[in-house]
């Protein structure tokens, strides 16, 4: 069996396995495990991970930046498939935005 490339691909190759493993027995998949717990604690989750890429990133340790890195990823993905968001509509998003000053474009987001 050949490895899958190393690239951004393999954000939906996992958005993919994912929602494959939405339904699967919550005992035996982790993911079906957090999609049966809810959209709160998968929200934790995502917030948890995220502090602790934080953490890593203040630290300086490239190692555990990467792995939390591909934690918080993952519960991202995870986030997005409860809220109904597919990676493409992120991806569409950030070509969408390519080319345009960050300052620029957040000046031109609907005030709220």
């Amino acid at each position: 069996m050949s490895e899958a490339p190393t690239d951004a691909t393999v954000l939906d190759r996992l958005a993919a396995r994912i929602e494959a493993s939405r339904n699967a027995d919550p005992n035996l998949s982790y993911t079906a495990k957090m999609f049966a717990r809810g959209r709160d604690k998968i929200a934790q989750k995502f917030g948890e991970e995220s502090v602790e890429a934080v953490i890593e990133f203040i630290k300086g340790d490239r190692h555990a930046i990467v792995s939390e890195s591909a934690d918080l990823l993952y519960h991202l993905l995870l986030a997005w498939a409860d809220a109904g968001v597919a990676p493409a509509d992120v991806w569409a998003e950030l070509q969408r935005r390519e080319g345009v000053s960050g300052l620029v474009e957040k000046a031109l987001r609907p005030k709220t």
